[in-house]
């Protein structure tokens, strides 16, 4: 199950928000445990036996922490434990057929693939119970003992399935006692409004414009970068939207999570882009991988080893594919040479460096998308009209004429412009309530055309889901 879809919006959600609000206060985690299970399984069936399982884990291995917290070695038992469980069940189901096939291109010999099934959001959910009984074992916070409220916040429907990554400690409060007012609710479906467009009316749009590209037999120099401008826009619209949907109906449930984009594409380096870009994944790697390994706080050349196990990591994380950890070394490596090599210069001159950033997140994202390794410079060569590549067809044409709307819109939306309008706007108190009546018809509006396009059937995949 989807956010975007019909069965969700009209079925699932409003059973959720009657239930949530119409039992006794002292009933709704349980309610959100009972329904965020009902959610998972409807997507994965059996295979919820495995987020039940890492949950239980990490709620008796932060017990065990607690009870024994003055016997180290007991502790780190505890701690090695969750760390192997929920190492093992992402290291089997996600790599598991990626490990063997490379074996078999090392020694020739043929394996037979398992072909093992990748449960929905299992990097997501692996990762939040993880970096919970981390901090349990660091002493941030003493362990929950109320397994209801536990097992909501690892399953918590909103965030399972790709994030934005929740920390215990964003949470624990509201677990307990959450305060649900009318403001906080109406700014929820706004969120999870805005989401939803992004999602359905722009990212969808753009993955149709990279399908033209991926399934055509004919590539000219437009269409390759008609494709090349839409993957990045794309994926952000894509994952942001749903990181919109997540924090509205977070909010609409009394929940405060915390933001996983900040504009990313205004960025002018890659190490600001990756401050915008996934917060969530980028705070959890830095707290419980970068940290403990030194961080910045060494000599040059471990802090470089220590970047690049990150960003190897990084790689890996998002998907079971060499085109993945090439793409995260690759980020890696472009960090750490602005660290050392040029930053300075490109801080210089605004120009440059916006320039520079258009390149390397262009180049970054043919990586990301181009699972077989052979087109990565296929694309890139026919970007620059490589081995003779026409510039233009009929299907690229066709193409430009249906898209190249949508990827002017994305660029400006992908910008703080409307942002920066309506804070500007809300200056003048005679202005204010206009302002907010005015989000109120758009995002209502935004609901009404996505749901039109949800009806009609139109391409709607969620790349994240394979995470």
């Amino acid at each position: 199950m989807v956010f975007s879809s019909i069965g969700f919006i009209y079925l699932f959600l409003a059973a959720v928000l009657l239930a949530h609000y119409l039992l006794p206060k002292k009933f709704r985690n349980a309610v959100l445990l009972v329904f965020s299970l009902t959610f998972y399984y409807v997507g994965e069936q059996n295979l919820v036996v495995l987020m039940i399982l890492s949950t239980l884990t990490d709620y008796f291995c932060s017990l065990g922490i607690d009870r024994f917290r003055d016997k180290k070695r007991l502790t780190k038992l505890f701690l090695i434990i969750s760390l192997v469980v929920n190492l093992s069940l992402l290291g089997y189901f996600k790599y598991a057929d990626l490990f063997i096939s490379s074996f078999g291109h090392l020694t020739g010999i043929e394996v037979k693939l398992l072909q093992v099934a990748l449960p929905i959001g299992i990097s997501f959910y692996t990762f939040q119970t993880m970096s919970y009984t981390i901090d349990v074992y660091r002493g941030r916070f003493p362990a929950e003992r109320n397994i209801i409220d536990f097992a909501a916040f690892v399953t918590l429907f909103p965030q399972l399935v790709a994030g934005p990554i929740v920390r215990y400690s964003d949470i624990s409060n509201e677990l307990k006692s959450r305060k649900i007012t009318l403001e906080k609710f109406t700014t929820g479906v706004c969120r999870f409004c805005i989401g939803l467009g992004k999602k359905v009316i722009i990212a969808n749009t753009l993955a149709s414009a990279v399908k033209v590209y991926d399934t055509s037999s004919s590539h000219t120099v437009v269409l390759a970068w008609l494709c090349a401008l839409s993957l990045p826009l794309q994926i952000y619209f894509d994952f942001s939207g749903y990181s919109d949907m997540a924090i509205g109906l977070g909010a609409m449930l009394g929940f405060s999570f915390p933001e996983n984009f900040n504009y990313p594409f205004i960025s002018k380096s890659a190490t600001e882009f990756w401050r915008r870009w996934h917060i969530t994944l980028g705070t959890w790697f830095r707290d419980c991988v970068y940290f403990p390994m030194g961080g910045n706080r060494c000599s040059i050349k471990r802090h470089i080893f220590n970047l690049l196990v990150v960003w190897l990591l990084t790689g890996i994380w998002h998907g079971a594919a060499y085109n993945y950890i090439i793409w995260g070394l690759y980020y890696g490596v472009i960090i750490i040479a602005e660290k050392y090599v040029y930053g300075k210069w490109l801080e210089k001159s605004r120009i440059i460096s916006r320039i520079y950033f258009a390149a390397v997140t262009v180049f970054g994202f043919v990586i990301f998308h181009s699972e077989n390794l052979a087109l990565i410079p296929k694309m890139l060569g026919e970007m620059v009209g490589a081995g003779g590549v026409a510039l233009m067809d009929t299907v690229s044409s066709f193409a430009v004429s249906n898209y190249i709307f949508t990827v002017i819109l994305s660029i400006l939306l992908s910008t703080p412009v409307i942002s920066v309008i309506e804070k500007k706007l809300t200056r003048f108190a005679v202005m204010e309530n206009t302002v907010v009546i005015f989000r109120y018809i758009i995002c209502l509006v935004l609901f009404v055309i996505s749901t039109g396009y949800l009806v009609d059937g139109s391409y709607n995949p969620f790349m994240y889901f394979r995470f």
